[in-house]
């Protein structure tokens, strides 16, 4: 047999064996359950797949693997470019590592949708994080989907946490409506923030800050010291004007700099102590399983639209009613009233 990681480096050949391998469901089971690296990305790679034969043996894996999920720490991280995302997630991640924890970072390339970009990105830009023997980097395409994040990283994320990961680190390319997306399926939603000139809260969308459970204003350093406390302080202000997201809990507002590890100690921190508040309020499963209905409720509407697809004529009256709705004809929730009526036989 091929041996995978001699492949790592060539990304052009990669791709080409690594699809040619066909795992049993139980064999993947079993590969991920002993922590196989090889057998994980595997795993993932089947439930991205669109093909029809891939989906229905990632539906069965899918559901054999519930049982083992769900003792991970979920953490959603954001910011925006240039924010130092990237070199946060590693020097967090080997913190994590160094305290006895498993770490798997979902990282989501945006320029998969338009050249498909390097799979190997990421794992470039977080080499050092890479090489621990504890630590697992899963770059995955956005492939176009709303929000920064790719439309299975919620499964994905499930199979990490089947492999026995205590940490599953999501990053965003904090665009749109990643926020929200990413904070609908993580425990902690984290926003990444830096000095720059003028006013500190210019461009901080209030929405942003009604999701966030910790921020940290990362690249301090001596010679931007004092601005950076003025930004702490201008940011706790701001979160005072804005209803607790968790009974009990001040958005804490740290200082740091991730590629010095300076801070990172007390943001391990306040995630911990923030999950055990969630726990102690009886809202940490509570809000999983809201999570869980959402994301029902997404795939619901992903396959309504799949099967329309595969049918000539409903797909001809969707674009119709589209066009209809786009040039003002009539307006666009009658258009879509009278779609899904003829979509279910309705008179």
């Amino acid at each position: 047999m091929i041996d995978y990681l001699q492949l790592a480096t060539h990304n052009s050949h990669l791709i080409i064996i690594f699809e040619s391998m066909n795992f049993s469901t139980q064999e993947l089971i079993e590969g991920i359950r002993s922590g196989n690296k090889r057998l994980i990305a595997k795993a993932i790679t089947l439930v991205e797949s669109k093909k029809a034969e891939h989906r229905i043996q990632a539906d069965d894996f899918l559901k054999q693997i519930m049982p083992f999920t769900g003792k991970s720490i979920r953490v959603g991280i954001t910011g925006v470019p240039g924010a130092g995302k990237s070199t946060f997630i590693e020097n967090f991640g080997r913190l994590a590592i160094s305290n006895g924890k498993k770490v798997a970072v979902l990282a989501i390339d945006p320029s998969s949708a338009i050249n498909k970009g390097s799979i190997l990105g990421d794992k470039t830009r977080m080499e050092e994080l890479a090489k621990e023997e504890n630590a697992f980097i899963r770059p995955s395409p956005s492939s176009g989907f709303l929000g920064g994040v790719a439309n299975t990283t919620f499964e994905t994320m499930m199979i990490c946490e089947a492999a026995g990961y205590d940490y599953i680190l999501i990053e965003t390319v904090g665009v749109g409506q990643s926020e929200v997306l990413v904070a609908d399926i993580t425990d902690v939603f984290l926003f990444l923030k830096i000095i720059g000139g003028g006013d500190e809260l210019q461009g901080i969308k209030r929405g942003i800050m009604e999701m966030v459970d910790v921020v940290f204003i990362n690249k301090v350093e001596q010679d931007n010291l004092q601005k950076a406390k003025n930004t702490k302080l201008e940011l706790k202000r701001a979160l005072d004007f804005i209803p607790a997201k968790e009974k009990g809990w001040k958005v804490p507002v740290l200082l740091g700099s991730a590629l010095h590890n300076n801070g990172l100690s007390e943001v391990y921190e306040k995630i911990d102590e923030f999950i055990q508040l969630k726990k102690k309020n009886e809202r940490f499963e509570l809000v999983r399983t809201q999570q869980s209905e959402k994301r029902f409720e997404y795939w619901v509407q992903e396959y309504i639209l799949s099967m329309m697809k595969r049918n000539e004529s409903l797909e001809q009256s969707y674009i119709q009613h589209k066009k209809n709705a786009s040039a003002l004809i009539s307006n666009p929730s009658t258009e879509a009233k009278l779609f899904v009526d003829q979509f279910f036989n309705k008179d």
